[in-house]
This record gives structure tokens, C-alpha cells and sequence, in this order.
């Protein structure tokens, strides 16, 4: 891959991240498993990638600290030591010059995951703009939560809040501004945590924003931001981002969300746009999915985004392949 340009790396990076206990529900630690049994690395390689699998992050091979958790953060000590290793291995995956993608696991994988990618991008004097995927903000604190669940905070982490300074233990940290934070797909915010996000810049378009302008308007309208800056995307796709219908293997199911056509136009205009340099698949829980639905489904989407077409139309000459 070449800095400053528009052109999408070769190589496709897997990792997982088997983390379930920032969730209230087990099962997520099986995703990858699932993404891979769904044939991730088989449609990416059928699409001219190279896919590199790095595996899984194990438990036995992270480091913990002792001490005590700070109040309303449910097993800070064992998701401390999953993100600081998941965001060294994120940032010498993008050195690597792969596009990096990283297998969940729930969504407090993102606060190493994105660290690490944004660290990387920082030293290439690029800015990194996260596009959330989800049917909630992330952006609880712990004075904020409700429920003390830590994939609740990711979003408030990468962006630098209060209450979680000491989670990477001195390892490098690469926060981002609230203004390169873009929520998709919202439908479920607590009160305390909608109050912080309405002091942030953050971009959101809820699904009643969604519903009234439509999801190629609101696209392309975060492409146009991330372009305007000389910046690169990272996509975090939540599980729950999707109707229920569509996609029930996640423990925090919402009605009402995104249908499956317009889950692949994300996609889609994610991949003319070039910009996409890194992602996150979180949420699954194959414990509660239907014969591998969900799991068939993120990877589908997943092809849309690198390029899988169901016409010959013709592709902008900054396409993935």
C-alpha cells in the first residue's frame, strides 16, 4: 500500500480477539470460530486477497495486573489485558502493510483494535475516522453506565474520556477526537450517555435520520468528511447494526434495525470509497444464531465490502481489487 493513496492493500490480515466479558452474554468468544467456518478467508481469497490468519489472541498469552478496578467497570483487569495486547498486534498488523481484520468477540476488543490502528496512522501524519456500526453509542463511562459492562465504553475510551485513563497500563495511546467518531445505525442510548455525547462533536445518524434521508446520503456524507482531511476509515461492525430478522446471533438484539440490502449498500459505498483501511467484526454469538445465519451474513457483507458484486457495473478506479 502506498501512504496518501487510494489504493487498497493485497493482503488480508485475520486475528481474533475471543473476548466476551465486557458483554452480559456469553458466547461471543466463539465468533471468530464461526466467521471462520462461514468461509471469511475462502470469499476474500476468491476475490484475489491473500489472507494472512494470525489466529486467535489466547488468554494464557496476555498479560494481567493486579490491583483494584475502578467503581462500575465489570472485570477491568481481564479487558485491560486483552486490549493492550490486541492493540500492539493491531498496530504491527497495519505496519505490516495489510489491511488488518480483526475477528470478535464483543465490542470492548474495538478500544485495543482501533488504539493500535490509530497509533499507527498517527506516525504516517494521517487521521484516523471510526465508522461505528451499531445499534448503540458505546459511549457510556463509568459514571455514566447503567450496567457497568465495559463493551458499553469503547467509544468513549478511543475518544479519550474520563474514568478509563489507566486502561492500556503505559502503553502507547492514540486517542482520537470526538469529531472523527461517525455512530451508524443508532437506536438504543442510555439518558446520562446521550447528555455526554450531546457536549461531543461526535457524527451520528440514528435510524430515525436513517429512515428519513437514506443510507447513501449519510454515507457518502461521512466519505466526504474523511476525504476532506486526507483521512483513512476504520469500520467497526456490531452484530446488532442489522435487524434482528436479519441477523439474530447477538446478545443485545434491538428492533429495528438495518435491513440486509441496506446493511450491503453501507458496504458497497464503503468500498468505492477507497478509504477503508481496517475492521472490526464483533457481537456474534453463534450460541444464539439460527444453523450460522448471522455468521453467513457478516461475512456476506464483509465480500461487499471488498469488492463482491452481484452486477459487472463498472467500479471507480480506486476499487479494493
Amino acid at each position: 500500500m502506498t501512504v496518501g493513496s487510494n489504493s487498497y492493500p493485497t493482503t488480508v490480515a485475520l486475528l481474533g480477539v475471543p473476548i466476551e466479558v465486557g458483554a452480559s452474554q456469553k458466547g461471543a468468544l466463539m465468533g471468530p470460530a464461526a466467521l471462520r467456518t462461514a468461509g471469511l478467508s475462502v470469499l476474500l481469497e476468491g476475490l484475489g486477497f491473500t489472507v494472512e490468519d494470525h489466529g486467535d489472541l489466547l488468554r494464557r498469552d496476555l498479560t494481567f495486573i493486579d490491583g483494584a478496578e475502578p467503581a462500575n467497570t465489570k472485570h477491568y483487569r481481564e479487558i485491560q489485558g486483552w486490549i493492550r495486547a490486541a492493540s500492539e498486534r493491531a498496530y504491527a498488523m497495519a505496519r505490516s502493510g495489510a489491511l488488518p481484520v480483526f475477528l470478535g468477540g464483543d465490542h470492548s476488543l474495538s478500544m485495543g483494535t482501533v488504539n493500535g490502528v490509530a497509533r499507527y496512522w498517527q506516525e504516517q501524519g494521517r487521521k484516523l475516522f471510526v465508522l461505528w456500526l451499531d445499534a448503540h453509542a458505546d459511549y457510556n463511562t463509568p459514571a455514566t453506565t447503567i450496567t457497568g459492562n465495559m463493551h458499553g465504553m469503547s467509544g468513549a475510551f478511543l475518544c479519550g474520556e474520563d474514568g478509563l485513563d489507566d486502561l492500556l497500563a503505559g502503553d502507547p495511546r492514540a486517542s482520537i477526537p470526538s469529531a472523527q467518531l461517525n455512530l451508524f445505525g443508532l437506536r438504543s442510548v442510555d439518558k446520562l450517555e446521550r447528555d455526554l455525547l450531546g457536549r461531543r462533536d461526535v457524527w451520528i445518524a440514528d435510524m430515525r435520520r436513517i429512515d428519513e434521508f437514506g443510507v447513501a446520503v449519510l454515507m457518502r456524507e461521512v466519505i466526504e468528511r474523511v476525504r476532506a482531511h486526507n483521512g483513512v476509515l476504520h469500520v467497526s461492525l456490531d452484530v446488532d447494526f442489522l435487524d434482528p430478522v436479519t441477523a439474530p446471533g447477538v446478545g443485545t438484539t434491538v428492533p429495528g434495525g438495518a435491513t440486509y440490502r441496506e446493511a450491503h449498500l453501507v458496504m458497497e459505498i464503503l468500498h468505492d470509497s477507497g478509504l477503508v483501511r481496517s475492521l472490526d467484526l464483533v457481537e456474534l454469538n453463534p450460541f444464539l444464531d439460527d444453523r450460522g445465519l448471522t455468521a453467513r451474513t457478516v461475512v456476506e457483507l464483509v465480500g461487499s465490502l471488498f469488492g463482491q458484486q452481484t452486477t459487472d457495473r463498472p467500479t471507480p478506479t480506486n476499487a479494493m481489487v
